[in-house]
């Protein structure tokens, strides 16, 4: 979801030009266009833009990231044992308890709704956080892995899941007011976050189990000698590599060229320069392609050297590296701002390999099942879910921001949105959120403009390119139906969201019908998987909140590499035909 910010068309904000068909374009001129060339106003107006976001809501962000997530952590170390003092943070920061407590912390911060599925850059404006506004509420839906089985199945949250919750969170906290963290005080959590994934997947996701649950296990069944140490090397190497194997694509250019023509640090003179020429062709240039390739080859350094590297000297160019690699995205300020992530990646690699050079990841030999859960979870969960995308989440596949992500359209007929509301909800909806804050003298139409603007996040990705396809096979006609993202939707409904397309596609289509109760043609969703690993293709699917699936394809990308974000010709003409049968 871009920035909120992003559709405020101010002529000062923008490059402007002596062109008349050039951005920024008036509300009118972007609400009163057809579907086609809506897409074409709202991308060249995306990509006019030179500062989307206000000073004012960086410096919330930052603030957020310093005094909540930093300063909290940094409270919770006080209580350890052998605590020098705030004043000696070398002494502190980099205790073993420390890195154990940074861990706790990051779960705990998480679950409670105050990370990465935050804020405005969220779609997160009145409540700025949710979380454990709806993870504490029985009744609100949710997603259980096996749905329909005994105590865990249901598709509403139970006061035994807001239990298991609380429970979880209490833990937590107890453990992080301990002078040490053992592994009867991880335990509870050890046990609790996988019954949490059983019962609702939201949460296990939410916790960041692909990197921060694995590193916990390592913590508590690792405790002797240290080995926890070797074995949480292992974990922070595979998300550096497997980040950056998910990068090896076509998608991940277009990456570049939308976040740094996001990005408040990026140069403001170069950023037209991100496009093939803008406005016309909003491809990808070769400067943008470039950045890309460097930004892989930088993320696949990493992980390979500070596990090679011999000299504690080179291990410390290393992590300056990173620093710079994870410090260069924290700034530019991505959509959906997973800047917690990036700060205990760089924390955590220091204290690692820079002040623990001696524990060696051979160590690990001695501990077999260790071994056998890391492989598991470090190696073929990944390699599923990179060539077989459909059957793992984007998060367990450790395939971060690469631009390749499953992902939903909702279009609701006419005014049936509001059937949403029988759903026990922690927040009103994004529409309603924007109407509570915008100013009273804001040009008519805003609102609407900045919903449309988002159309901008989907289509100026690659991944897009699949709508062409898919949308006008989705409904006889698009002006009669209102349009939402399926990731902030299904935030709204399921209290958290991060991307993940699986969580708000069809299984939560048929988790809500039995409340919401749509009839036929009143909720369709689409819904495209991601392109599997060296695969040409892209899946997607069309269902009908009531009657199921409509329809389905395979659109090949290579041939779509070629065309604009908006559709134009053949592409355009099936969009005003809509579908006939």
């Amino acid at each position: 979801m871009p920035p909120l910010a992003s559709s405020e068309c101010y002529p000062s904000n923008h490059m402007t030009t002596a062109n008349p068909d050039h951005p920024p374009y008036d509300n009118d001129a972007i609400l009163s266009a057809n579907f086609p060339e809506r897409v074409r106003l709202v991308c060249r107006t995306w990509a006019s833009q030179i500062n989307p976001n206000s000073p004012a809501l960086i410096a919330m962000y930052w603030a957020k990231y310093l005094f909540g997530f930093i300063g909290g952590w940094a409270f919770f170390v006080s209580f350890s044992a052998g605590y020098p003092g705030f004043g000696s943070p070398l002494e502190w920061a980099f205790m073993g308890v420390a890195f154990q407590k940074a861990l706790a912390w990051a779960i705990f911060y998480e679950l409670c709704g105050f990370g990465c599925s935050w804020g405005p850059m969220s779609s997160r404006i009145s409540p700025m956080t949710l979380g454990f506004r709806h993870f504490l509420r029985p009744g609100t839906t949710k997603l259980p892995l096996f749905a329909g089985i005994p105590i865990f199945g249901g598709n509403t949250r139970s006061y035994f899941d807001v239990g298991l919750y609380a429970a979880n969170q209490l833990c937590l906290l107890y453990a992080l007011v301990q002078p040490e963290i053992t592994p009867a005080l991880l335990m509870p959590s050890f046990i609790l976050i996988p019954l949490m994934g059983l019962t609702d997947k939201t949460l296990f996701l939410a916790a960041r189990s692909e990197h921060y649950y694995v590193a916990l296990v390592c913590l508590t069944v690792a405790s002797g000698d240290a080995l926890w140490i070797s074995a949480c090397k292992m974990v922070w190497c595979a998300v550096w590599f497997w980040a950056a194997t998910s990068k090896v694509n076509h998608h991940f250019p277009y990456v570049i060229m939308f976040m740094m023509n996001n990005g408040p640090f990026f140069p403001s003179f170069l950023k037209k320069y991100l496009f093939i020429s803008f406005p016309d062709d909003l491809r990808p240039s070769k400067m943008a392609t470039w950045m890309s390739h460097m930004g892989t080859l930088t993320e696949y350094s990493i992980p390979i050297l500070l596990l090679l590297s011999p000299d504690p000297l080179l291990t410390l160019l290393v992590m300056c590296l990173a620093l710079s690699f994870h410090g260069y995205i924290a700034f530019n300020c991505p959509a959906g701002m997973p800047i917690e992530w990036n700060i205990v990646m760089v924390y955590g690699g220091f204290f690692l390999f820079v002040f623990n050079p001696g524990a060696s990841v051979t160590a690990l030999a001695v501990m077999p099942g260790l071994v056998a859960f890391l492989v598991l979870t470090l190696v073929v969960q990944q390699l599923v879910g990179n060539f077989f995308p459909q059957h793992v989440s984007f998060l367990m596949s450790m395939r971060y921001y690469a631009g390749n992500w499953a992902y939903n359209i909702w279009f609701f007929r006419g005014d049936s949105v509001e059937k949403i509301k029988k759903l026990k909800l922690a927040s009103g909806t994004l529409q309603e959120q924007l109407e509570g804050v915008m100013p009273k003298d804001a040009p008519a139409g805003t609102v609407e403009t900045t919903l449309a603007m988002s159309m901008a996040m989907r289509f100026m990705h690659l991944q897009g390119r699949p709508m062409f396809e898919a949308l006008p096979r989705a409904v006889d006609n698009l002006e009669n139906y209102e349009r939402h993202e399926g990731e902030v939707i299904g935030g709204q409904i399921l209290g958290w969201n991060f991307g993940d397309g699986h969580l708000n596609g069809k299984h939560l289509l048929k988790s809500i019908q039995p409340q919401c109760e749509f009839e036929e043609g009143e909720l369709r969703v689409v819904s495209v998987e991601s392109q599997p690993l060296f695969g040409g293709t892209m899946k997607w699917e069309i269902h009908d909140a009531k009657t199921g699936l409509v329809d389905q394809g395979t659109t090949v990308m290579a041939p779509m590499r070629e065309l604009q974000p908006w559709p134009v010709g053949e592409h355009a003409e099936a969009f005003l035909r809509g579908r006939s049968d």
